[in-house]
């Protein structure tokens, strides 16, 4: 349905003062803090996990060489969405109107709808990581049951769930420098960026930024900052909808991924029949994860 007159009675009017409700800022792009992009040419992208060898055995003296096989363990598909908004005025709204084109002021509204939806669309693998966001093994994103084929699950999420604090994130960090592979070999990983929610930047900034142990009296290090570990600080994402969920960026290659198919693009076209003017904005990309081992994530006590 076209915007109309009827609509826009005050914009019609002489001696209008200002027009707002439109010029809102965005919190833009912070889905680049969580996700490496990619651009993909297909309607979707697979990527699969492969297990690597397992330890090499001893070769007694004459005895033949050990063989080990090599797998295919999952496959993580990233199915591309089409996001598209649109919206029509009519020939006479555009006439009619006094103060400025219509189109451009409803363009940047559209624009900051487009933009909006992709960071909802980022966060929400977040904010499902404990229940639906299910990688290709067939478990959610962190979890303590991410099966390998050596045998004993990983674990990408605290055994007992706590709120962001010291201790809690020393004990992430070290639960990261465990991580093995699919054959149960120790691989080096270690965190690069703490993921909060709005409610925990103070927290956040407290325990990685001061130089002594905080809420203490004692004349402690702060272990986290003196040995550099989260090197690029925190990041607030305010779609996370979580008030004490916090998440830990690590530097394990193919984990949490967006592929971009089609760029945002935007058009427009009149209607002969009508005169209304259509306007278009439309984008396709997915958000998802491969390896499980680049998120690590705690729900928080709640």
């Amino acid at each position: 349905m076209a915007i109309s007159r009827s609509q826009l009675v005050k914009e019609l009017e002489p001696g209008l003062n200002a027009l707002f409700g439109l010029e809102y800022s965005n919190y833009e792009n912070e889905h680049a803090e969580i996700y490496d992009t990619e651009t993909s040419d297909r309607a979707f992208e697979e990527e699969v996990m492969l297990s690597g060898f397992g330890e090499a055995p001893v070769k007694t003296e004459g005895a033949g060489v050990a063989f080990d096989n090599a797998q295919e363990v999952f496959t993580s598909r990233y199915t591309h969405e089409t996001i598209a908004l649109a919206f029509s005025l009519t020939e006479e709204a555009v006439e009619d109107n006094l103060y400025d084109r219509l189109s451009a002021r409803y363009t940047k509204a559209l624009a900051r709808s487009m933009a909006t939806t992709k960071q909802i669309k980022a966060a929400d693998v977040l904010n499902n990581a404990f229940g639906t966001s299910i990688g290709g093994d067939g478990v959610a994103l962190c979890s303590t049951a991410h099966p390998t084929i050596g045998g004993a699950n990983l674990s990408n999420t605290l055994t007992t769930a706590a709120d962001l604090s010291e201790t809690s994130l020393e004990q992430s960090l070290i639960d990261i420098a465990a991580f093995t592979d699919e054959r149960g070999l120790k691989i080096a990983v270690q965190g690069l960026k703490l993921i909060i929610p709005k409610e925990l930047q103070f927290t956040a900034d407290r325990i990685l930024k001061s130089t002594l142990r905080v809420g203490t009296a004692d004349n402690d290090v702060n272990a986290i900052r003196n040995m550099g570990m989260i090197p690029q600080g925190y990041s607030v994402n305010h779609y996370l909808t979580d008030p004490d969920a916090f998440f830990i960026k690590t530097d394990a290659p193919n984990g949490m991924k967006m592929f971009q198919r089609v760029g945002i693009s935007t058009g427009f076209e009149g209607d002969f029949e009508t005169g209304n003017v259509k306007y278009k904005a439309r984008e396709r990309y997915s958000f998802g994860f491969s390896d499980p081992r680049g998120l690590y994530g705690s729900p928080g006590a709640a």
